[in-house]
């Protein structure tokens, strides 16, 4: 089987939130999967009450780029399902601030990335 893959590197997202999408867009079609994301991002659709927008907006670029890469391989858009998706962790560093004194605040980052299978 043709597969394409597409990653983020450290993306600001926590990894708690990406491993529950993560769960959630396994195995489903690419197409299927992009018009959840969507749900999630305009609140017509949550996970446990909750809707996760940032997130949802980082994993819906990755499923277009990855959809882009598949393109690129000649695969049919309309046959792509959700091989692999996976959220790791990514480095912690701290975001500056405006003065001198004050200490940042540490920001935790994620890795992403997808393996999309034509089926």
């Amino acid at each position: 089987m043709k597969t394409a893959t597409s990653s983020i590197q450290n993306a600001e997202i926590s990894l708690k939130q990406s491993l529950i999408i993560c769960d959630q867009l396994r195995g489903k079609r690419l197409e299927s999967g992009k018009n959840f994301l969507e749900a999630l991002i305009d609140k017509k659709n949550n996970l446990d009450g909750k809707f996760y927008p940032t997130t949802a907006k980082k994993f819906l670029d990755l499923l277009e780029s990855a959809e882009a890469n598949a393109k690129v391989k000649n695969l049919t858009a309309e046959k792509l399902f959700i091989k692999k998706i996976k959220a790791d962790k990514g480095y912690r560093y701290i975001r500056p601030k405006s003065r001198w004194r004050f200490r940042g605040r540490r920001v935790k980052s994620s890795t992403i990335q997808v393996e999309v299978e034509e089926r």
